[in-house]
């Protein structure tokens, strides 16, 4: 494989500020947009907007950054109309730091959504628009128009700049469960072949306003794995980002995470792609993880679920009979209206009615039970209490 220079990244800084004896760890994630305490868990705002809250009611709920997905940005508006706009952080008024994913999760699902729907849930793309995955790259029909495009890392490197985010993310191949181990292996020095091309592309516009995140694969098998975090731990990346097919269960989930530990590089952040489940959270945090993304708050509360601190299933669904004319607010510890100040007969009320203002009241909550979770599991990460505090979160 070709060496690369150290690609510096000046203004970004990852500090480990704290470690656990099991192996959690707190620290500083600073990017030109200001810094991050972590673990930390990052929002999706897919189609640059978080649905239904406004950038203002992220902050109100106390969130620290958000991503959004350079596969649907390059098809609806476009990354050239972004940055004629002054990119993503002025083009949707956030100001805090921000990821954009490859887009590589994307062609992959289009192309295998049935494990697309194990890693994130429901896949929401109808009909399969994946035409070819080549050596070249991918290229599919937009979801919109019909149109024929092409992603490859050259081109995810180019729309992730136009973007602006401060965090990028390697292009990949995230192959499917099904899949035998010799394809996996293949697909897995794809994204390494990827994973090069894809820093020299950085590389020739790299002006220091952005962090490149390389991508560990290898499916479920420990020695891909293993030779996966050896190549992204040997390349200049800002950071290290878990990905692929998880396994069908969650042990197989974690037992990656287990064998990435001790190989990935202890100096960077390392972020957990698609996941954050409260319990993955606990499960994940004492493997080094250091960042979480996934659409389950935001998503589960379209649909009538509030997250509750000490249910054991997280979470509660407002549309049952029995809150009708329940009085009591979602979580009055939470200093927000939404979680505060309106009862869940009201919320059953307005989703009943099919009001959107429900999404709204019970996305915001959902933001905000998040965010108080990573601050607790941070200051329990501190005074060495995490398995208490995941006992009050989800108790047994």
């Amino acid at each position: 494989m070709p060496t690369y220079p150290n690609i510096k990244y000046p203004n970004f800084k990852f500090d480990v500020t704290h470690r656990a004896s099991n192996g959690a760890r707190l620290g500083t994630l600073t990017t030109p947009h200001g810094s991050i305490p972590t673990p930390n868990y990052i929002f999706c705002g897919t189609k640059a907007s978080i649905k239904t809250l406004s950038p203002m009611q992220m902050k109100e709920a106390k969130t620290d950054i958000i991503l959004s997905n350079a596969y649907h940005l390059m098809i609806q508006p476009g990354a050239e109309l972004v940055e004629k706009m002054g990119g993503l952080h002025k083009f949707m008024q956030w100001d805090g730091p921000m990821l954009t994913d490859s887009g590589g999760f994307q062609v992959f699902s289009m192309g295998n959504p049935s494990c697309a729907d194990e890693i994130k849930g429901t896949n929401r793309q109808k009909g399969n628009s994946l035409l070819k995955i080549t050596e070249q790259g991918a290229e599919f029909r937009a979801y919109t128009d019909g149109r024929k495009l092409m992603l490859n890392p050259e081109i995810s490197m180019d729309i992730q700049r136009k973007l602006g985010a401060d965090l990028i993310v390697q292009m990949d191949e995230c192959t499917p469960y099904q899949v035998t181990k010799d394809y996996t292996a293949k697909s897995m020095e794809m994204s390494m072949r990827w994973g090069d091309r894809s820093l020299t592309a950085f590389e020739k516009t790299h002006d220091g306003k952005q962090g490149l995140y390389g991508v560990v694969q290898g499916g479920i098998y420990e020695d891909l794995r293993k030779q996966s975090a050896e190549y992204v731990a040997s390349r200049p990346f800002f950071g290290t980002a878990i990905g692929g097919c998880l396994g069908g269960e969650d042990d197989e989930m974690y037992g990656i995470l287990e064998w990435c530990q001790s190989l990935n590089h202890p100096d960077r952040p390392i972020h957990f792609l698609g996941i954050g489940r409260i319990k993955d959270i606990f499960k994940a945090v004492p493997y080094g993880i250091d960042t979480f993304d996934c659409v389950m708050p935001t998503r589960i509360a379209r649909h009538g679920s509030a997250l509750i601190k000490g249910h054991p299933s997280e979470k509660i669904n407002l549309l049952n009979a029995k809150y009708r004319d329940d009085p009591e607010p979602l979580d009055p510890s939470l200093d927000i209206p939404a979680s505060r100040d309106y009862s869940k007969a009201y919320i059953h009320h307005l989703f009943k009615a099919g009001e959107a203002l429900a999404h709204q009241i019970v996305t915001q909550h959902n933001v905000a039970v998040i965010n108080k979770l990573m601050r607790e599991v941070r200051m329990a990460i501190k005074n060495d209490t995490l398995d208490q505090l995941e006992k009050e979160w989800i108790p047994t």
